[in-house]
């Protein structure tokens, strides 16, 4: 294990237990990781979008911090919960912003050719509603999909942060893209 991960986890044991100061120590640690994550999906974003990657990690900061009844294992946990947490922040935001309908101001996130095998860029509406259904399906799925879309995960850290075999991820990792694809389409191209 590298040495910043036996940091972060020995931080995250310490902040369990109530120490505020291991807190303090671990946001210094992992802030230029989170922003470098929140501005790869607000990078490609319409120019003048009002939410910035500072602004968004200091969200999802705020509501990490008043996580009271997590039991933090390790590094590969906590970005799990920030990636979970990050994506209930802009589902938040696109709700204020009033991105009801498709188009209207609605954060998109990036989800391309790496990731559903052709450019898509579905408003974050439109992806949380298509994970939740994939939730009614199969949970384990949806949270492949925050770990590496979310938290930018690999394989291998989903699998650690699963506890699932590598294989397995890649499987559901597959089954998840093709179903959100297809959801994810206009409907009339469902044909």
């Amino acid at each position: 294990m590298p040495p910043q991960d036996v940091d972060v986890t020995q931080l995250l044991t310490e902040w369990t237990a109530g120490n505020v100061a291991a807190r303090d120590r671990l946001v210094s640690l992992v802030y230029d990781e989170l922003r470098e994550i929140a501005g790869q999906w607000l990078r490609r974003e319409r120019m003048g979008h009002t939410l910035q990657p500072t602004a968004l990690v200091h969200e999802a900061y705020l509501r990490l911090v008043d996580q009271r009844r997590v039991r933090w294992r390790d590094r590969a946990h906590f970005f799990a919960v920030a990636a979970t947490t990050m994506r209930r922040v802009l589902v938040d935001h696109a709700r204020r912003r009033g991105a009801a309908k498709r188009g209207g101001g609605a954060l998109t996130i990036p989800i391309d050719d790496s990731v559903l095998g052709t450019a898509v860029a579905p408003d974050i509406l439109d992806l949380d509603q298509a994970l939740d259904a994939l939730g009614a399906l199969d949970p384990r799925q949806v949270r492949v999909v925050e770990l590496r879309v979310f938290a930018g995960l690999t394989v291998e850290e989903t699998a650690e942060v699963l506890q699932l075999s590598p294989s397995t991820i890649k499987n559901d990792w597959s089954l998840a893209k093709a179903w959100l694809y297809r959801e994810l389409q206009p409907r009339e191209s469902r044909r």
